[in-house]
């Protein structure tokens, strides 16, 4: 594992990051996206990167659907989520949808150089303190289906998921993707019969329940 894609909008934390990793954790190629769909384009190239290490609060993306639709996209390529957004409700939710593990924001770089030598051990690495939510909360059991449910989009489904959440119409999709508004229709058919559900107002409420309000506790 010598090379790693940092996917954050912040060009300060991509400098100090890239510094830690190459000091602790052996990774001497680096490469940066502050978007979600430039780090999609990038994956796409070859070499693929030997890791990626992701923030979830980027401009293009609202919560962990970035993750689901980055994970479709980087194939083996583990997916090392890094957020400042550390709850046990959030780190449980990158698990859910494939991340190999989560690093807050705030750690020191001991932890970073624990992070990749389970990386490259092909084991999970779980922060400090972490505490999966108990199972059979009704709130925790919605959101664990809504991320399974999106997991079974396509990359293109997925985007055009996201599009819908935006609030265009198959015509707007069409042109935004360059594809014939009849593929756009038969995209959204296939969209709501993999989420389960009868309307795009429902394929939305099932995206939303992977957006951070909808991951955070209620009390804040």
């Amino acid at each position: 594992m010598h090379s790693a894609l940092i996917v954050d909008d912040h060009p300060l934390f991509c400098d100090a990051l890239s510094m830690t990793l190459k000091s602790v954790a052996g990774i001497e190629e680096i490469e940066t996206a502050d978007r979600l769909e430039t780090a999609i384009h990038r994956v796409d190239l070859s070499p693929a990167p030997d890791a990626i290490v992701l923030d979830l609060n980027l401009p293009d993306v609202n919560g962990i659907d970035g993750l689901i639709r980055l994970r479709q996209a980087a194939g083996e390529v583990p997916v090392l989520v890094v957020s400042s957004l550390a709850d046990n409700r959030v780190i449980g939710a990158c698990l859910a949808a494939g991340a190999a593990g989560f690093v807050p924001k705030h750690s020191r770089r001991e932890v970073f150089r624990a992070a990749f030598d389970a990386l490259r051990e092909g084991r999970r690495f779980l922060p400090e303190g972490y505490e999966p939510v108990p199972e059979g909360k009704a709130k925790g059991s919605a959101k664990e289906e809504a991320i399974g449910r999106l997991s079974l989009l396509t990359r293109q489904q997925a985007k055009i998921l996201q599009l819908i959440c935006e609030g265009l119409l198959n015509k707007q999709i069409a042109y935004e993707l360059s594809i014939a508004e009849t593929t756009v229709k038969a995209h959204v058919t296939a969209i709501m019969r993999k989420l389960g559900v009868q309307s795009r107002t429902q394929a939305v409420l099932i995206a939303r329940e992977t957006n951070f309000s909808s991951l955070m506790p209620e009390d804040g």
